[in-house]
């Protein structure tokens, strides 16, 4: 329709009452009065424009055939106006016959001509201008005073499933009645049916002119139309029961029209807003939220180029890469707010890591809140499966990579793969990475092949052969080289670090990048040794608060490193510190309090923390030379968007690295492979078990063809030189057979043609739904089956034992003394898991006193020991920097030791939930789990369920007062700033959200078991005979509980 229109026309009815069927009118040919020249004309040239327009916005129609609806508040059959226009009907298709040649002339014009107009026109409220929609909307309110023609259509105001017995009627009439329905269907156009003209400025109530219908009726006829009135009421009576018939096309389409225009305006009536989604088809609000929440009031212009492309509109798959801190995962929340919103599904967004999920979490959880969905954590021992299936609202998980593949496991196997609308997966590049990679591929490539509705987003700021990728994810890609400031590259004399570095500080924020853990500490304090007493006089205060709250997080203790650079505004940040420790550092970096971090590569693929001067002490990563990937992402921490208007990289270097840095600059991004096969069990072998275990693919073809779609599938060529792929594909089946795993079932399908089709084992499904890399599967299975013979209960040492993690114990190298020093303080009971598991007294103290060994023992076995001191230790007594000193190990790699052993036991678990024979171990672990998980007192478990309360922070809280959830997810904000020392603002609104978020799921998930408890059994028999009463014991329960 022309967007300059300056008038919409619309056909409505008047009624006594307002009915929904209004939605189902449709209207059969009349008999149309003859016309002079140029009121003929007149109306052609309008139908000739409504059927150019007719084909616009189709959707289904709507019918009511409600009891209600046929009725009404029409009290008898016999004294209304309905049966007088029954009787008018009636009497216009006895005169049908009479009037062949002018209607047999009327349809054959109509459908010649191409200058007809119509007084019908369809258009969609979308195609007018703001204020026109507005008058319309305002002339809706008041359609009880839109102008009508009742005589003009006489079949207009009869309910839908009354139409049938009328069509039926003038199918028996003659033969030119069905031939004007030929001609009309085959048109699509409705030449004799008359509607009105709604306009903008003015509506007039026009009177019912039934002069036509009084001239036709006569005396004679009475008793034809008592019949008729009888066969009515039969069939009104009949039809309340039934459901309404289905019509031609051309009826349908009539009736689908006017029921979209009608439901438009009964939106739009009833709206109380004219808010339709003016952020990227989002409400309003949520702009208002990324202003509140985070200070982001626009967008960059890639981002709106991203956001308006065809193919994400289209909802294909999609590719995109930007340099570190150009903005991605704005463009990525946004995708996700419209699929959770907009079209009501669930999303899954994959992080890389812990600490990056629960930062997600945290920023997320305040959305969720406020626009009613729920934000649910996936990483170490947190996460259900299959997750809860919400009644309205919808989830955002937001998983780590293992947890992602789970929770895509839980999805497939209960059939609820397609309640996953998105997928988004940051760093993609990581696909090429090891295990890891292979596990992300696997995910994705089981959603590829399950579902055809979700839509995958990756994004990246270090891909170099994205081809493949495309071809993997069968997506389209997006770049740009955007960065919010200019990025320059320096050669500078290392002889001059604390020159660089005074020049930005105490003002700016700097990053100095170290090849080691001690080498960031060495640098922290070499550079504060010449900073200038000035230095200590800057935020002083919040200084000296920020070490007060490492002593209480600490239980007392604080490193002598960070003790002496602390007030300098001057830090070192590793893997060797405790999260509680690393995250109270971040935020006094994020406030300014910290000025200066020096920090290993972890960071730079770790959380959020921009600078305005990135230093690189040395093109190193421990012994490895810099790779262009983590080259890239070091410096991109150099004024990130929002932060800093610019920033600047030097990378410090010895004249022998001199030639590979300039490679190292100038070369393309190192190229990404898959680690599939590479990786053997943790990849191919758990692949094909999953898809047996899944029934994805169960025969040797089927499994074949996955492979192809795969990114290994896409880079076949390039990386298998010795083996085809179907060589490895019967090879790895085979292993898998082997290993007692899958089992082999040969079918015949002819005489000459057979098929191998493979069923999982029980220990097969055991390993795949506990996610056990399968080269310890049969080692864990003997572990549990020996420990059954003595399992010893006086302590936890032997669940801990059968909880710690295998690919943990090759990394280990026992401190002999202090191992026969933990071994002599074993109490008798704790002695005796040790002679189980083979490990003597003897033997430990020669290996301490360095005496040669003679008697052969299992070296993992000894090692696992050894970490199952640390693990038991840590548990006793809860303070991570006393068993630090007690063992001689960092702080960094005991908490690793506890966050892995905390997953891993969260893995048996699942693993002896498939096991019979293991039924002793469920309770026990599901216990020891939530132990290791937080590794606290029992009373602050409650308070760090909640995303960003470490152990320092749940004291804090407790100790104010805030002793559970419900504390929390009430509390007020600004209240706990006054309470908890060194809690930001933005901190304490993200702990009260993350708490409500938390409360909200579990008071739907009891919502949930309710409603499961009260439904009727689906297979109840002799349903249909009891239901009433039935109902009413279930509506007394109900009120009960």
């Amino acid at each position: 329709m022309d967007e300059g229109g300056s008038r919409i026309r619309r056909r409505v009815s008047v009624r006594k009452r307002n009915r929904p069927s209004l939605g189902s009118i449709f209207a059969f040919p009349t008999v149309a009065p003859l016309k002079t020249g140029d009121e003929q004309e007149e109306e052609e040239e309008v139908e000739a424009g409504s059927r150019r327009r007719k084909t616009v916005g189709l959707q289904p129609v709507e019918h009511n055939d409600s009891e209600e609806d046929m009725f009404g508040d029409y009290d008898s059959f016999t004294e209304n106006s309905f049966l007088a226009q029954v009787n008018d009907l009636e009497q216009k298709y006895i005169l049908l016959s009479e009037q062949r040649k002018h209607a047999m002339d009327f349809a054959t014009e109509d459908f010649c001509s191409e200058s007809i107009k119509n007084k019908l026109s369809v258009t969609t409220v979308s195609n007018f201008t703001e204020h026109k929609t507005d008058e319309h909307t305002e002339n809706l309110r008041e359609h009880k005073d839109v102008p009508v023609e009742p005589g003009t259509d006489v079949l207009y105001d009869l309910p839908s499933s009354q139409v049938l017995y009328f069509e039926n009627l003038q199918n028996s009439s003659n033969d030119l009645g069905d031939q004007l329905t030929k001609e009309r269907n085959g048109s699509s156009s409705f030449p004799n049916t008359v509607s009105e003209e709604l306009p903008h400025n003015c509506v007039k109530q026009l009177q019912p002119n039934d002069e036509s219908s009084s001239k036709v009726r006569n005396n004679s006829d009475t008793s034809r139309r008592k019949s008729i009135k009888d066969h009515l009421k039969s069939t009104m009576t009949g039809n309340a029961k039934a459901q309404t018939p289905i019509f031609s096309r051309s009826k349908q389409l009539k009736e689908t029209l006017l029921s979209e225009e009608i439901n438009v305006a009964k939106k739009t009536i009833e709206s109380s807003s004219d808010d339709l989604g003016p952020f990227y088809s989002l409400p309003s609000k949520v702009r208002d939220l990324y202003v509140q929440f985070k200070g982001i009031e626009k967008l960059y212009e890639w981002q709106h180029t991203c956001l308006t492309l065809s193919s994400v509109q289209e909802r294909k798959n999609l590719i995109y890469s930007l340099p570190t801190s150009g903005g991605k995962t704005l463009v990525a929340e946004i995708l996700m707010l419209q699929e959770l919103l907009c079209r009501r599904k669930d999303v899954l967004m994959i992080l890389p890591y812990v600490a990056i999920v629960q930062e997600k979490i945290s920023g997320l959880s305040s959305f969720g809140i406020e626009l009613g969905f729920f934000v649910e954590e996936y990483a170490g021992s947190k996460g259900r499966f299959p997750p809860i299936k919400r009644r309205e609202k919808k989830s955002l998980y937001i998983a780590t990579i293992e947890k992602g593949h789970s929770l895509v496991n839980s999805l497939i196997e209960t059939g609820r793969i397609d309640s996953l609308g998105m997928v988004v997966v940051d760093e993609l590049h990581m696909i090429g990475e090891g295990s890891r990679g292979a596990t992300l591929e696997m995910t994705l490539a089981k959603i590829l092949y399950t579902s055809k509705t979700t839509q995958i987003i990756g994004m990246s700021a270090t891909l170099n052969n994205v081809e493949d990728l495309q071809d993997f994810l069968q997506a389209e890609y997006y770049t740009s080289q955007f960065r919010p400031y200019s990025d320059t590259l320096k050669k500078m004399d290392p002889d001059h670090l604390v020159a660089l570095v005074t020049e930005v500080i105490p003002n700016y924020s700097c990053l100095v990048f170290c090849p080691s853990k001690k080498n960031c500490e060495n640098v922290a304090e070499m550079i504060c040794k010449f900073l200038s007493k000035e230095y200590l006089k800057h935020r002083e205060k919040e200084k000296c608060e920020v070490i007060k709250n490492l002593r209480n997080i600490s239980s007392g203790n604080l490193c002598p490193v960070l003790k002496r650079t602390i007030p300098f505004g001057v830090a070192y940040h590793h893997s060797g510190l405790t999260s509680d420790e690393r995250r109270l550092l971040e935020e006094a970096y994020s406030t300014g309090t910290l000025c200066l971090l020096t920090c290993t590569s972890t960071l730079a693929a770790g959380v959020n923390l921009p600078a305005r001067r990135v230093i690189l002490r040395a093109p190193y990563v421990a012994k490895e030379f810099l790779k262009r990937n983590q080259y890239k992402q070091m410096i991109g921490r150099a004024g990130r968007a929002g932060i800093d208007s610019t920033g600047e990289s030097i990378l410090i270097l010895q004249e022998k690295d001199k030639q590979q840095v300039l490679e190292l600059i100038s070369r393309p991004l190192e190229n990404c492979y898959s680690h599939l096969v590479q990786e053997f069990t943790k990849g191919i072998q758990t692949l094909f078990l999953s898809l047996i275990g899944l029934k994805i693919a169960t025969n040797l073809g089927d499994i074949y063809h996955f492979m192809n779609g795969t990114f290994f599938g896409v880079q076949q060529k390039t990386l298998l030189k010795e083996k085809s792929l179907w060589e490895i594909t019967v090879e790895s089946l085979g292993y898998l057979t082997e290993k007692g795993l899958l089992q082999k079932d040969t079918v015949y399908l002819s005489e000459e043609e057979s098929q191998c089709n493979f069923h999982i084992t029980k220990l097969g499904r055991a390993s795949f739904k506990g996610t056990i890399d399968l080269a310890y599967c049969d080692i864990l299975y003997r572990d549990l089956k020996k420990g059954l013979e003595g399992l010893v209960l006086e302590s936890l040492l032997h669940l801990i034992y059968l909880t710690t993690p295998y690919d943990l114990v090759s990394q280990c190298d026992p401190d002999w003394m202090i191992y026969f020093r933990q071994f002599s303080q074993l109490s008798p009971a704790e002695q005796n898991v040790a002679a189980l598991l083979g490990v003597s007294e003897s033997f430990i103290g020669k290996k301490a006193s360095g005496q040669a060994v003679r008697k052969k023992v299992d070296k993992d076995i000894v090692n696992r020991l050894y970490l199952s001191f640390v693990l038991y230790t840590l548990l006793k007594e809860t303070n991570i920097w006393s068993v630090s000193e007690k063992f001689n190990m960092s702080r960094g790699y005991i908490q690793n030791l506890l966050t892995g052993a905390a997953s891993f036991s969260s893995c048996v678990l699942h693993f002896c939930e498939e096991l019979e024979e293991f039924w002793v171990y469920r309770a026990l672990l599901v216990e020891l789990t939530k132990k290791l998980t937080y590794c606290v007192k029992a009373e602050l478990i409650p308070l760090m369920e909640v995303t960003g309360v470490l152990e320092g922070r749940a004291k804090q809280l407790y100790n104010a007062g805030y002793k559970s959830l419900i504390h929390l997810a009430n509390a007020n904000p600004e209240v706990l700033i006054r309470t908890i020392d060194h809690l930001s603002r933005r901190q304490a609104k993200q702990i009260v959200s993350s708490a409500k978020m938390l409360l909200h799921e579990k008071a739907e998930a009891l919502q949930e078991e309710v409603e499961e408890l009260l439904r009727l059994p689906s297979d109840l028999p002799d349903v249909e005979a009891s239901s009433s009463e039935k109902g009413m014991k279930l509506s007394d329960a109900h009120f009960q509980i």
